[in-house]
């Protein structure tokens, strides 16, 4: 299996599961079965595009373990999607879902292709085929999908549409990020970036910044640009925007309701007229009291680590920090660290939700999905800290070793079949 697994975002999760199990002096047997994934699925995804052509993409799905119940994770759709890729972010699911408590393992899943070069035909004829492809390997007690990077509600409305064929009537609970109309949660959609802003203003308390908070986003989708409205709204100032497209900068905050309309019309960030362009990587080297890498893997490097200007650094995205950058985190005291399997935890715990609201057929008020929301990251942030200062340990290694021994617990108890 190791060999299948070669790459630097999958050796990076491995390097800080590692490092937590070593701290919990896990047995190595119970340690192997809780680091592995459980299943690799790799499905070959022939396309009849609009040239008339067929173009064969490469599909990946990894469970990492079942432990606790059905395993649960996004379907990125990206040029980089690579079987390695979508194990650690699998890994993290499970973390992360145990971290929260919720009865699930970690999944994950993805389509290496640029959906921004696909038609809308192509891009429903590609989502069709590679759900169809993983019939036997989803369910809504097995692996339930939901959107991540590059997919949105109108994807998983095509997978849900798709299974439900199959299986001969509706089934709203095999994914959640879905629209409403069909089974949705209010709420699901800006759920991941009103949680980032949530810890992030619970932090400030903490670390007692005054407001308004200056905040740098990197990274203007879903989760970015969620966080960044729902800060200004509590009172924040966003001084810096990043995307694919470029960087901008305005030290007396920039309004992003036009900056939507912008990306809109142009696609991103870059040629906004209110703003001054400034380098990718300068961006993130600003002074702010808040950073939220809210992009993809591996973008604050030990370099940066030693040279950012903020007082939180809020994880958007999932993994966004190496473990390089970590050791020099360590000697930096001043940063507050929200790590990404608390920081960002607010689209799974939502799609919990939504997923026991389709069982039950029984939805829910936005103001109760929120309310319930808050409760589950404030107590998760409470241990954390508790974790944190017992073992004088950071943020990271005390959430990633609360996940990681609730999950090595699963398996102790429930033994080793045959």
């Amino acid at each position: 299996m190791r060999f299948l697994l070669d790459n630097p975002t999958f050796a990076m999760a491995c390097q800080q599961f590692d490092q937590a199990a070593d701290l919990l002096e896990l047995p190595q047997n119970l340690r192997e079965r809780t680091k592995w994934p459980k299943r690799l699925v790799t499905v070959a995804i022939p396309v009849r595009m609009d040239s008339g052509e067929v173009y064969v993409f490469s599909g990946y799905r990894v469970q990492h373990h079942l432990s606790l119940g059905p395993t649960k994770g996004g379907i990125r759709y990206a040029p980089s999607v690579d079987l390695g890729e979508v194990a650690a972010l699998a890994m993290w699911m499970s973390w992360k879902c145990a971290l929260m408590q919720l009865p699930y393992g970690g999944a994950k899943g993805g389509v290496a292709c640029d959906p921004a070069m696909l038609s809308r035909r192509e891009c429903e004829a590609l989502t069709r085929r590679y759900t169809q492809e993983l019939i036997s390997f989803i369910g809504a007690r097995s692996d339930i999908p939901a959107p991540d990077l590059g997919t949105d509600e109108q994807i998983m409305a095509w997978m849900m549409d798709t299974y439900s064929t199959h299986a001969g009537f509706a089934v709203p609970e095999i994914v959640t990020g879905k629209p409403v109309p069909i089974g949705g949660s209010l709420g699901r959609r800006e759920a991941t970036g009103r949680g980032v802003a949530f810890l992030v203003n619970r932090a400030a308390e903490i670390c007692k910044l005054c407001s308004p908070l200056r905040v740098i986003v990197q990274g203007f989708g879903n989760v970015g640009s969620h966080a960044a409205l729902e800060l200004v709204r509590t009172g924040s100032r966003v001084i810096g925007v990043s995307d694919r497209t470029g960087a901008i900068h305005r030290a007396g905050g920039i309004d992003l309701s036009a900056l939507r309309q912008h990306v809109a019309r142009r696609g991103g960030v870059q040629g906004f007229p209110e703003a001054e362009p400034i380098d990718d990587r300068e961006i993130l080297l600003q002074p702010c009291d808040v950073l939220i890498p809210a992009a993809v893997e591996r973008m604050i490097t030990g370099e940066i680590a030693g040279k950012i200007q903020c007082r939180i650094l809020a994880e958007g995205a999932n993994g966004p920090t190496t473990p390089e950058a970590d050791k020099v985190l360590a000697e930096r005291p001043e940063v507050f660290l929200l790590p990404d399997i608390l920081c960002n935890s607010g689209g799974v715990v939502t799609s919990y939700f939504e997923w026991v609201q389709d069982l039950q057929s029984f939805f829910w008020s936005e103001r109760e999905v929120y309310d319930a929301l808050y409760r589950i990251l404030e107590q998760a942030l409470s241990t954390i800290l508790k974790r944190a200062g017992r073992e004088k340990s950071s943020m990271r290694m005390a959430a990633l070793m609360i996940g990681i021994e609730r999950v090595a617990e699963a398996k102790r108890l429930r033994g080793l079949f045959p």
